[in-house]
């Protein structure tokens, strides 16, 4: 008996004498934004950083890394150590790249973190377009060659794409007629919009704003269910030509597979707090950006619906490369 209780006190005194386990985190966090500076999805990384600093207690530095439409800013992301040291601003493409055989990994490569924005894509224009409303647009789009027109501001393949290709495929045009010129987000997008190298851009209208405002881009129409309140003078596809349609992307949390139980967890209730939160709802609602939120497990439903729906629709569009 006295040997066991000698035995026990010192593995005890063997535990007490090891180093503590320092609470995660310990050091500043790296939020990988996998789109361009000056955007939509840009704006509410930035906006999520600032929250989640004040959360955690440590600085989040936001990191665009651009290229490949998002293919580069998530890989990083698919690629990074799990010790929630490095998370991402996962959006609506990382469900659309292993169809298009652009990239290896699906969402199944992430730790899903929280959904924390859902936008309708609009149909904008250049305001010197003679196109005066959707109805007009689409039937003039019906009316030409596979390619005369074509449209910026994303990949081929990507969210906005699908919604606006799932708009023709609505009216019965071929979804393939606008031809994309890619580009690595909404902001680029525009400048093509701009000089005429392009004669639409579907995109959310807050990433759309600044050139409202500026009297260099109309928006004929939002994707979407009811107006959004920001914009109340853009009508929705319903009011637009009598059938009701919504499309468009979203934005969540996300850090890379394997991510520990503890850290998970952690993160998960600082995004709940801050994406639930007074201030960002305001963002939101001022920009005129969509509201959503899901966590864990609810998130990563969401996800394995995004990508088998998008598996579908790009079949439809001959871009399914991979069943």
């Amino acid at each position: 008996m006295k040997l066991k209780k000698v035995l026990a006190l010192a593995a005890l005194a063997a535990v007490a004498s090891l180093p503590a386990q320092a609470a995660w985190p310990e050091r500043p966090i790296t939020l990988i934004v996998p789109w361009a500076a000056g955007g939509g999805t840009d704006a509410v990384a930035r906006m999520l950083a600032a929250g989640l600093e004040k959360e955690l207690g440590k600085p989040i530095n936001v990191v665009n890394r651009t290229g490949g439409g998002g293919v580069v800013g998530h890989t990083e992301i698919v690629n990074a150590k799990p010790d929630g040291y490095t998370i991402g601003l996962a959006t609506a493409e990382v469900t659309t790249y292993y169809w298009s055989n652009t990239a290896p990994f699906t969402y199944e490569q992430l730790t899903p973190i929280a959904l924390v924005n859902f936008d309708a894509s609009a149909f904008n224009v250049s305001a010197s377009s003679s196109w005066q409303d959707l109805k007009g647009a689409l039937e003039d789009i019906r009316k030409q060659p596979v390619g005369h027109y074509k449209l910026s501001g994303m990949a081929a393949g990507a969210a906005y794409h699908l919604a606006f290709a799932g708009l023709l495929k609505l009216e019965g045009i071929n979804p393939k007629s606008v031809t994309v010129v890619p580009s690595q987000g909404a902001a680029p997008g525009f400048q093509e919009l701009a000089s005429g190298g392009v004669q639409i851009v579907p995109s959310s209208l807050p990433e759309g704003k600044p050139m409202i405002d500026a009297g260099r881009v109309k928006s004929l129409a939002v994707l979407a269910k009811e107006k959004i309140a920001a914009f109340p003078n853009v009508p929705t596809v319903k009011e637009a030509t009598g059938k009701d349609y919504s499309g468009g992307t979203w934005r969540g949390i996300a850090a890379p597979a394997g991510l520990p139980p503890e850290v998970t967890a952690r993160l998960v209730a600082a995004v709940e707090k801050v994406a639930t939160g007074p201030e960002y709802t305001a963002f939101l609602n001022e920009r005129g950006f969509g509201y959503a939120f899901e966590k864990g497990d609810a998130f990563r439903t969401f996800l394995a619906e995004q990508h088998k729906n998008n598996g579908e629709v790009m079949a439809d569009l001959g871009l399914k490369l991979r069943q």
